[in-house]
């Protein structure tokens, strides 16, 4: 059968897929809009298989704050290329994925893509129909929520690096700029946890290896080497964990004592970095 201008149209209108694959999937599909669909989402499964094991250095990545301010969402949606990441079809999916996760405050990624959005269908589904048209990889790479106190955002520049900073014993005092220096400072020095506790057990057991293996190559004796491997140890928590990690803006004074000083009783409670690429 012929297929007609206004039918292509019908059918870009209905799946956003460029006018040539549209045209092609109604004529394989002998003009059923409803198979032609089906086609159009193949397309873009078939797209996803081939290139899953692609980077995705390139993206977005968005916030949302709720008005009082107590919760905090950060969703991190990747792609490719650049020029891809600023398609508008590209941004509208990220911000829809953003609003299904402030709106089901879903537990994890794997909810949030299970999430069905507005026509039935899941986040992952919309993804994959996209993947098809931008024929690119996409993914969400990174997805998480916060509830504090006080919850205070930060986006990078490139907006490709984001930070959520929960507060607590704020007791009416106003966090917003040191809010912006702390996730400022999460942003750039990449701290690996709160504070000392927070470090997982494999990292401090490879950072005292490490620290043995450095001192015994520098020909220290053995007796000591436990001692200086300890000693790297709490040099490596003050460089990479956040509460005693110098302020960038001062390094007279740790991240704690910038808290001290602000306000007695105020903390962080909580902090997530999420980044797409190396940033």
């Amino acid at each position: 059968m012929a297929i007609t201008a206004q039918d292509v149209n019908k059918l870009r209108q209905m799946t956003g897929a460029g006018m040539m694959d549209c045209k092609k999937a109604l004529t394989e599909a002998e003009g059923d809009f409803d198979k032609a669909v089906d086609i159009l989402r193949k397309q873009g499964q078939k797209v996803a298989a081939k290139r899953a094991d692609n980077a995705t250095s390139e993206g977005a990545v968005l916030v949302h704050i709720s008005d009082d301010a107590k919760t905090g969402v950060i969703v991190a949606l990747a792609c490719e290329t650049e020029p891809v990441s600023n398609v508008e079809d590209f941004k509208n999916l990220a911000q829809s994925i953003l609003d299904k996760a402030v709106e089901t405050n879903a537990a994890d990624k794997d909810a949030l893509l299970s999430a069905t959005m507005a026509d039935g269908r899941s986040v992952s589904e919309h993804i994959i129909d996209l993947t098809g048209k931008l024929g690119e990889k996409l993914d969400v790479v990174a997805y998480e929520n916060m509830s504090a106190e006080e919850v205070v955002s930060y986006i990078h520049s490139n907006g490709k690096l984001g930070v959520l900073v929960g507060f607590a014993g704020v007791n009416g005092t106003d966090v917003t700029d040191l809010g912006k220096d702390v996730a400022m400072q999460i942003a750039a020095m990449k701290p690996v946890a709160l504070d000392k506790d927070g470090v997982d057990s494999a990292t401090i057991e490879r950072e005292i290896e490490v620290g043995r293996d450095q001192a015994r190559a520098e020909g220290k004796p053995e007796a000591m080497l436990e001692k200086i491997a300890m000693g790297r140890l709490n040099k490596f928590y003050r460089e990479n964990t956040l509460l005693n990690q110098d302020f960038v803006k001062d390094g007279s004074m740790t991240i704690r004592q910038l808290l001290e000083k602000t306000a007695k009783g105020l903390e962080v409670k909580d902090f997530k970095r999420v980044a797409i690429g190396s940033v």
